[in-house]
């Protein structure tokens, strides 16, 4: 009974929130009721006691609150160098009319940073940026697919890239200079494949090309992004320095940057809009939200065991990693990748699969780069949705087949060096 109850929640929750779209109920609004409605149905229906079930639940929050901690960090820090127009910096460089040079540099730039920021804030950055160089829609089409493959590929290879990797890390399912060693190269490949495909597919230079950027700059911006950028490449090497989980590092690195933004700003009344008071009512805490749903929901699930059996099931159908990577990544590009890791996380054990294992080095991977599928598959995808007005049909026809290409490859890739 217990089962069945929690996996229909579980399962129209989940449904809701794929139709978001269509049903114009917000998904983090969703997730949370779902996961408050799946934990209230274990305790009412678990046959042990109550202190029991109030200590799982504890250790999941634990668990949930340090990738919440981290991702409030890291986005606040993202929008300090945003709303100084710092990354102006790097989009200066961006200056060409050939339609295949502008493809190469767009998914270069997409790729690397987005190792350092994270795949969705990209995403949303190098759109608007495409925007204001390319005014003609149909034509910025391919370069804002592009954008959503080399982000989703340059998240997955690193652990502040991405959140499922991000959540791996965390977890202490992976660390930090061997993951990055083990997926550089298969995430480059997911993206040269599709890359070198629309490269013979555009030719001729870009019709009524603008400047990118507003040539003007906030005072301090060029400080802030340097600072903002070490803060994050600073988290895991605080987290191998001291110990402390990576949330703290991010934290650490926000203050940081907090303490010298007021020192900037403070005196100048019109520089109120730079402070960090301000730069919080900017952050989506609406998909924080939904991350927390999410996760608090797979717990429920964990802690009523049917992780453990689906893992069971799972293990009998495919016993081989790559494949089950592999077949964890498209079914990503379904179903959210958050929850789908979040699963995996449950349903191997640590014990058996320690840290820095294959698998967890897989599925990374593939819960990162086979998002890319489809448009619905990553945060990075639905953004470009809702900004582009491109439909689901139009990138499958257009952009799936290069995609599953060089997804496939990357993975044969890891899996012949590994």
């Amino acid at each position: 009974m217990q089962t069945i109850l929690i996996l229909s929640i579980f399962g129209a929750g989940y449904l809701a929130i794929i139709l978001e779209s269509f049903i114009k109920l917000n998904k983090a609004a969703i997730a949370i009721f779902m996961a408050v409605a799946c934990w209230a149905v274990f305790f009412l229906t678990d046959v042990t006691t109550l202190q029991h079930d109030m200590n799982l639940l504890n250790i999941d929050v634990a668990n949930v609150a340090q990738i919440i901690l981290y991702l409030i960090g890291a986005l606040t820090i993202v929008e300090v160098i945003d709303t100084h127009k710092g990354f102006k910096i790097i989009t200066d460089v961006i200056r060409t009319r050939s339609k295949r040079k502008m493809l190469w540099l767009i998914a270069f730039v997409s790729f690397f940073l987005s190792a350092v920021l994270d795949n969705l804030t990209t995403t949303i950055l190098m759109v608007s940026l495409l925007r204001k160089i390319i005014p003609d829609p149909k034509e910025r089409i391919i370069f804002c697919c592009i954008v959503v493959i080399a982000c989703n590929a340059g998240g997955a290879w690193t652990p502040i890239g991405d959140i499922t990797t991000t959540m791996l890390w965390i977890a202490g399912h992976l660390s930090s200079l061997p993951i990055i060693k083990a997926l550089f190269l298969p995430s480059l490949v997911s993206v040269l494949i599709p890359l070198i495909y629309f490269t013979f597919k555009l030719k001729g230079s870009i019709e009524g090309i603008k400047n990118p950027v507003d040539n003007t700059e906030e005072p301090g911006a060029k400080l802030v992004f340097c600072l903002g950028t070490a803060a994050l490449i600073f988290v895991p090497i605080f987290k191998a320095w001291t110990g402390l989980p990576p949330f703290m590092g991010c934290l650490i690195g926000l203050s940081f940057l907090w303490l010298v933004t007021d020192g900037l700003h403070f005196p100048y009344e019109k520089r109120r809009h730079l402070q960090l008071p301000h730069i919080l009512t900017k952050i989506d805490i609406s998909g924080v939200l939904f991350f927390l749903g999410i996760l608090l929901s797979v717990g429920a699930l964990d802690a009523a065991g049917l992780l453990h059996t689906l893992a069971l099931h799972l293990g009998e159908f495919i016993t081989h990693l790559p494949l089950l990577a592999t077949f964890i990544g498209i079914l990503s590009a379904v179903i959210d990748n958050v929850p789908l890791v979040a699963a995996s996380m449950g349903m191997y054990p640590l014990e058996q699969f320690p840290i820095d294992h294959p698998l967890w080095v897989m599925i990374a991977y593939a819960a990162g780069t086979g998002g890319s599928l489809l448009i619905i598959g990553s945060s990075a995808g639905v953004a470009l949705m809702g900004m582009e007005k491109i439909d689901f049909i139009s990138y499958m026809r257009k952009v799936s087949l290069p995609v599953l290409i060089g997804y496939l490859a990357g993975m044969g890739v890891y899996v012949l060096s590994a």
